[in-house]
């Protein structure tokens, strides 16, 4: 084996610094495309850190498998669940963890509802839900924590009206949530428990309780499509029914959440960039929608595991062996990306990884493009200028997250 990789990216601590963090990244490329890692507390692996190499992965899903590691999860909590369980997913099996035949018959229970024919259908309503997320901000007069009261609440909006879950229980979904995708973060986790477990249990329980409704009475939302879904011809096994309700509920906000928290930040950070915005809303909302996506990269990495002996990059890699693509430094790739470290709104081609690639690319991307795309168009419109009034405070987590804090000042222009 070669000699252990010396620069740390896996520490979630090192994501609340985000010069920091960029500078890793940056250091880990000059140093190879491909990095034996030994990291405690996760079992080792390969890491991947150019766009291309995980483009050639993300292809291949004969050689690459997502079972039965697809995330850093450490080896404690994974040996003790497979002690449980069998497993190393434990009892919920998200689409994330399958590979094919399983993959594809899943993935196809909602893929109808993602298509952009079907979202069409929700343009008018998303759009006027950007625009009164936009006309809140105006309400709270030029200084507000935007991560909170805009980003995070917008998106979670839209996916729980979707799923046909009661509004009133989006706080619900929403400390699950964050309590399940930033459990390494103190402030994040549920008390004591940071791995993640206790919470994933209660989101089940309470999806659960959901689905036998749905089940009983079915309406026209998803998670009724979810509940009557059939399997090879048989009604969907109920936990593999909680875990696709789960994985909508969670990711079907919090990676759009971050990215339109990230998104602003950059915007304030580049005011000729918001000038651009401001002078063609309609026209660059599209490109500026991919750049923010490219930005913030909420996804940080996936897994993949092996099936047979193999190489990437010219370094052989054993079956049962995994890799770690790094996403974030994908997007920040010199060979694929013109100026990777400049915020740029017109830019195009925009082939970023914010989203993976391949079969497993993610199922809900053109609703959150279309959710950025609209709140981003309607700011264009309306915002006069932003600035940072504070520091922002990330999200200590190498999984998926951006902003916990955006603490900004801005105007609008003529009182809109």
């Amino acid at each position: 084996m070669p000699k252990p990789c010396a620069i740390n990216v896996w520490d979630p601590a090192v994501y609340a610094d985000e010069g920091e963090i960029t500078a890793r990244y940056r250091a880990l490329r000059a140093a190879g495309p491909v990095h034996w890692v030994e990291a405690e507390p996760y079992r080792p692996f390969w890491a991947l850190t150019r766009h291309a190499d995980i483009l050639e992965v993300e292809r291949d899903q004969k050689t690459w498998l997502s079972a039965p590691r697809v995330t850093l999860v450490p080896a404690e909590v994974e040996q003790a669940t497979l002690a449980q369980f069998g497993t190393r997913w434990g009892p919920v099996r998200t689409l994330i963890d399958m590979d094919e035949p399983d993959h594809r018959t899943y993935r196809a229970i909602a893929q109808a509802w993602f298509t952009p024919r079907s979202l069409r259908a929700l343009e008018d309503r998303m759009d006027a839900l950007a625009s009164s997320y936009v006309d809140k901000l105006a309400s709270l007069g030029g200084s507000c924590d935007f991560a909170e009261e805009i980003a995070t609440p917008y998106p979670l909006t839209m996916i729980t009206a979707l799923l046909g879950l009661p509004e009133s229980d989006n706080e619900l979904v929403l400390k699950l949530t964050q309590e399940l995708f930033h459990a390494t973060d103190p402030e994040r986790q549920r008390s004591g428990e940071p791995t993640g477990l206790a919470t994933a249990q209660q989101f089940a329980f309470y999806l659960g309780g959901i689905l036998q409704q749905r089940r009983d009475a079915p309406t026209d939302d998803l998670m009724s499509v979810i509940a009557n879904s059939e399997i090879d011809g048989a009604p969907i096994p109920v936990m593999d029914a909680i875990a696709y309700g789960i994985l909508l509920a969670t990711a079907g906000h919090d990676t759009t959440s971050s990215s339109v928290g990230v998104g602003m930040l950059a915007f304030a950070r580049n005011a000729d960039q918001l000038e651009r915005l401001k002078s063609d809303p309609d026209g660059l909302a599209a490109t500026a929608t991919d750049e923010i996506f490219r930005w913030a990269t909420p996804v940080r990495h996936m897994m993949r595991t092996a099936a047979h002996d193999t190489a990437i990059a010219g370094q052989p890699i054993a079956a049962g062996e995994s890799v770690c693509m790094l996403y974030m430094s994908a997007n920040r790739d010199e060979d694929a990306f013109d100026a990777p470290y400049e915020f740029r709104i017109d830019r195009s081609p925009n082939r970023h990884l914010g989203f993976g690639y391949g079969a497993h690319h993610c199922l809900g991307r053109v609703l959150a493009e279309m959710e950025v795309k609209a709140l981003f168009r309607e700011l264009g419109r309306r915002v006069e200028s932003v600035e940072l009034a504070g520091e922002p405070d990330w999200v200590r987590t190498n999984f998926t997250g951006g902003l916990k804090r955006l603490p900004l000042r801005y105007t609008m222009r003529g009182g809109a």
